[in-house]
């Protein structure tokens, strides 16, 4: 007889499910590393469908200040897909996250399990990735330049990041700032943005990244790009000119993701100074 929802508990994701929660993004092919899940568990909360013993379904959040929250890593396994596994893992972090508007990047299949949750599209994402054959040339603005990141830098690059993306992400860039390499950006002697490099996935990965403008957004990839050690991931928003200005360099977009909001559809990207987010599952 066939196995139906109600033999399915739903229960809070414990440390202990990162390698089984691993083992069922591997089989879906996603490039994330039990390090991944392991960052993402530390900063937020989720949930885990379980048979017998067995993780067959994910989903996380983040709340970001008093108001905001992220959603991701919303994962069904193919066996249980049809079933509303990816309803009721979703109701229940929307129960637990009760007024704050939250945004995730919906793949094409989930797409409609968002909209009928009341989420509403507002923009796009495109994944760029691979090899670099060569570091990208920028745009070039006089008066612009790139230097490594100081102590003194990490409050204003927080609200550079919270203008950017409408949220105040606190916890999450003082861990990137302590753990990663961070590059920032001098307009005219001022503090003017930033990006940062991070082991993930297959490789590495650039990301946020928050600029004034196309130029310096492209100078702060390259700055970047000068330290990339093989393989090469970036989210970006799809308007303003990064995307296809990675293309140029080599660095093809091979597919994305839609920005959905639940609630206030506050503004972000690069008309606020945001070009590139920190993972599509966190924002």
């Amino acid at each position: 007889m066939k196995q139906g929802i109600s033999t399915i508990d739903l229960r809070p994701f414990r440390p202990g499910d990162v390698r089984l929660a691993h083992i069922l993004s591997s089989d879906l092919k996603w490039a994330h590393r039990p390090e991944d899940w392991q960052f993402a568990l530390s900063l937020g909360e989720g949930v885990v469908a379980e048979r017998d013993g067995k993780v067959l379904g994910t989903a996380l959040s983040w709340k970001w200040g008093a108001d905001y929250a992220t959603i991701g890593l919303v994962i069904v396994a193919p066996e249980l897909q049809g079933q509303r596994i990816g309803n009721r893992m979703m109701q229940a972090l929307l129960d637990r996250l009760g007024s704050r508007h939250v945004l995730l990047h919906a793949t094409e299949a989930g797409r409609g399990l968002y909209e009928r949750l009341g989420f509403v599209a507002m923009g796009e994402v495109c994944q760029h990735q691979g090899m670099l054959a060569r570091v990208p040339q920028p745009h070039q603005r006089e008066g612009d330049h790139l230097r490594p990141l100081e102590q003194d830098d990490i409050e204003s690059l927080i609200a550079l990041d919270a203008r950017a993306t409408g949220m105040l992400r606190t916890e999450l860039l003082r861990r990137a700032f302590a753990e990663d390499r961070t590059v920032v950006l001098e307009r005219d002697g001022e503090t003017a943005g930033f990006a940062v490099l991070r082991r993930y996935g297959r490789g590495q990965a650039i990301g946020p990244v928050a600029a004034p403008d196309l130029e310096a957004a492209s100078l702060l990839v390259s700055g970047c790009c000068r330290y990339v050690e093989g393989f090469l991931r970036v989210d970006v928003h799809a308007v303003g000119g990064l995307s296809q200005w990675l293309e140029t360099q080599g660095l093809p977009c091979v597919g994305g993701g839609t920005v959905m909001v639940r609630g206030r559809a506050f503004e972000r990207g690069p008309a606020r100074g945001g070009w590139v987010v920190f993972t599509q599952a966190i924002g």
